[in-house]
């Protein structure tokens, strides 16, 4: 995940959150992402694969300035612009 650090990433978890934003480092235990949207799949109608997509196509819309996220609740990370439109 070095090659990931600084570029947008979208970090996909076991829960019903969607987290992405710039990854700022890899810890032991977690991921930091700073300039980060923490998105509720449970407040929204859209799925996590839309809401995905209009970021790639809208860019990331941060309401947190810094996340951490336990790498055991990570199931996936990928960079924002490989998401498939």
């Amino acid at each position: 995940m070095d090659d990931f650090a600084g570029q947008n990433v979208v970090v996909d978890v076991e829960s019903m959150f969607v987290f992405m934003g710039r990854l700022k480092e890899v810890r032991d235990k977690t991921l930091v992402l700073k300039n980060a949207d923490v998105h509720d799949l449970r407040d929204s109608t859209t799925t996590r694969e839309a809401y995905i997509r209009e970021a790639k196509v809208h860019g990331i819309q941060p309401n947190r300035s810094r996340v951490l996220i336990r790498m055991e609740q990570v199931v996936s990370i990928s960079l924002l612009e490989d998401v498939i439109e």
